[in-house]
């Protein structure tokens, strides 16, 4: 048996590069070629597709991409893997196996069922509630010789540690290799994102078209994140760093088939677009599983209104007043000005600010026409220069988030196998199996004031300057809760971040965090910390709570911000940029 396993990915959420998986196929060798098409809010979109048509809620663009890559898959030996189907895993196993058939491509189609909860345990008012299954029904499906094979709502880095636990004959208790292949999911199941997408330190690399990330696996569970060769982005410490810091809440990685002690990872420089991942600790997993539910929560209207040059204050004002009335029966009214206006400016687009009203209430009607007729006859009889960026609409339905905890026993996590035979998937051993884990790291340092004030380093001078000169940042959404985790490149830049970026220090530097209960967790190895702030995106990304709905930009909002930094450390620190970067790989 050979000794890596070669897993790649080609879709990091529904919507993804579309050519993705023809390259990630023809760019070099793979065994498994995963996709993750879902997330919280591809949930709620996936459930208004159902209730149009029963036979849809899987992600149809997976097919589409099928017309020329699974002929391409079945020619080099590789087995599919994605989450494409959705709410609808039979159904879209049933349009592939169509699709081959068509094609003239022998291949064998598995599915993996049981995590929808809504045929047998109905969540009133829910729109779908399914749970989070791990990768062991992935893996019977690979046992049972599938070449394709279709999940619903899996967690990301099953789709990861279920080929691998096929590959490598794991048990269910081997903890630390399935660890370390949660970890190595983790990192591939964004696409991109660790490749250099959406990456802090972006201006040292071309990364204009980054390619799709792979890993090579070893039994143990370690692993190199690299990409194929030629593609364009870049695979260093940093951006495999930045990865395993999205969407994370603590130490423990808490998952169906093995918990990651993401205080144990140790990544190494292995070469020109080499990450090596190890040490990784696995404990067993929890008991239960999460499970997602997503609801109809109300319905929704906004109107951005322009105020263009002197006054904006007033102007803000004076239209908040004129709109009172209207607005006082509304269950939910928000304004936000965004004061992306400059004194003197030479366009008048960059002379404007933007007001922006939102409206919700359980009905539609009132923030229908009331709001919106009441809106547009102020064009003639309100501030100078009155004009809104979109004609007004209809009010549109918004979505719900929330996750409840369910036993694992009462899922039935069931693999259907190429031949149509229903495998059922027991839940995990027990707890009290797990091997004895490493002491967690703390959540807030016992750092002496002496010590803070050595790390200020010669003469104790400072330079005030944005946080980013020094810490990358990345930042995401879990539910109603956001995540931001903070590193930075060089030993003596970690003792001054742990010891400087507290709590307290957070929330000054980001007010919006200041009346939320924020969490902080210590990463040492990684040279990281990670906040959790709860509530911050009220109800999750589908009702469009705040500006940034999923939280992707809150990270490079803190690092825009002005921090005192030790004028040592800035002097040691890499360049920002590197120089203009040279032609994209094709």
């Amino acid at each position: 048996m050979r000794d890596r396993l070669l897993i790649g990915n080609a879709s990091g959420f529904y919507g993804d590069r579309f050519s993705a998986l023809r390259e990630m196929l023809t760019g070099g060798p793979l065994d498994v070629l995963t996709g993750d098409y879902l997330a919280e809010l591809t949930m709620l979109i996936l459930g208004k597709d159902r209730l149009k048509d029963p036979g849809l809620g899987y992600a149809k663009t997976y097919l589409r991409q099928l017309e020329e890559g699974l002929g391409l898959a079945h020619e080099r030996g590789v087995r599919l893997v994605a989450n494409a189907g959705g709410l609808n895993p039979a159904g879209l196993a049933d349009a592939i196996r169509k699709l081959a058939a068509r094609l003239g491509v022998p291949v064998s189609v598995a599915h993996v069922e049981g995590d929808d909860l809504m045929p047998y345990a109905p969540v009133p008012d829910a729109l779908t509630a399914n749970a989070y299954l791990g990768g062991w029904g992935i893996t019977a499906c690979l046992r049972a010789g599938a070449d394709v094979v279709v999940t619903g709502r899996v967690t990301d880095a099953a789709l990861v540690s279920g080929p691998a636990a096929w590959f490598f004959d794991w048990a269910p208790d081997d903890y630390d290799a399935l660890a370390g292949a949660v970890v190595a999911g983790h990192v591939l199941e964004c696409g991109t994102q660790s490749t250099g997408g959406n990456y802090a330190f972006f201006t040292r690399h071309d990364v204009r078209r980054p390619g799709f990330p792979l890993a090579e696996i070893a039994r143990d569970g370690s692993a190199v994140i690299t990409k194929h060769p030629g593609t364009g982005g870049v695979v260093d410490t940093g951006t495999v760093t930045a990865q395993l810091l999205y969407e994370t809440q603590g130490a423990r990685y808490e998952g169906p088939d093995a918990v990651a002690r993401l205080d144990t990872v140790r990544l190494a420089d292995a070469g020109p677009d080499r990450v090596a991942i190890s040490g990784v600790r696995g404990e067993a997993p929890p008991p239960s599983l999460k499970a997602g539910l997503t609801r109809i929560g109300g319905w929704r209207n906004e109107v951005v209104f322009v105020l263009t040059g002197l006054d904006i204050e007033a102007k803000a004002a004076l239209v908040r007043d004129q709109l009172a009335d209207t607005l006082a029966g509304i269950a939910s009214v928000r304004w936000e000005l965004s004061r992306t206006d400059h004194a003197d400016a030479p366009t008048e687009e960059t002379a404007s600010a933007l007001l922006r009203l939102v409206v919700r209430d359980p009905a539609p009607d009132p923030v229908g026409r009331p709001v919106t007729s009441r809106a547009i006859e102020l064009a003639l009889a309100s501030y100078p220069g009155f004009h809104v960026t979109a004609p007004p609409a209809a009010p549109t339905p918004y979505g719900v988030f929330s996750a409840t905890p369910v036993p694992a026993t009462t899922v039935p996590h069931t693999a259907v196998l190429p031949d149509g035979t229903r495998l059922p998937i027991p839940a995990g051993p027990p707890p009290a199996a797990a091997a004895p884990a490493p002491p967690a790291a703390p959540t807030e340092p016992d750092v002496a004031p002496a010590a803070r004030a050595d790390a200020t380093g010669p003469g104790g001078a400072t330079r005030r300057v944005p946080l980013g000169r020094i810490a990358g940042a990345r930042s995401g959404d879990k539910g109603g809760d956001a995540n931001i985790g903070v590193w930075v490149e060089t030993a003596p830049a970690w003792t001054w971040l742990r010891d400087t970026l507290t709590v307290d220090a957070l929330k000054r530097l980001l007010p919006e965090t200041a009346p939320l209960p924020v969490t902080r967790h210590e990463l040492p190895d990684l040279r990281a910390l990670n906040f959790v702030v709860t509530g911050l995106l009220g109800e999750g990304v589908a009702a469009q709570h705040r500006f940034d709905p999923q939280a992707k930009a809150l990270g490079e909002w803190l690092r825009s911000r002005h921090v005192d930094v030790p004028a040592h450390l800035l002097d040691a620190a890499p360049p920002a940029a590197a120089t203009t970067p040279g032609p994209t790989a094709p």
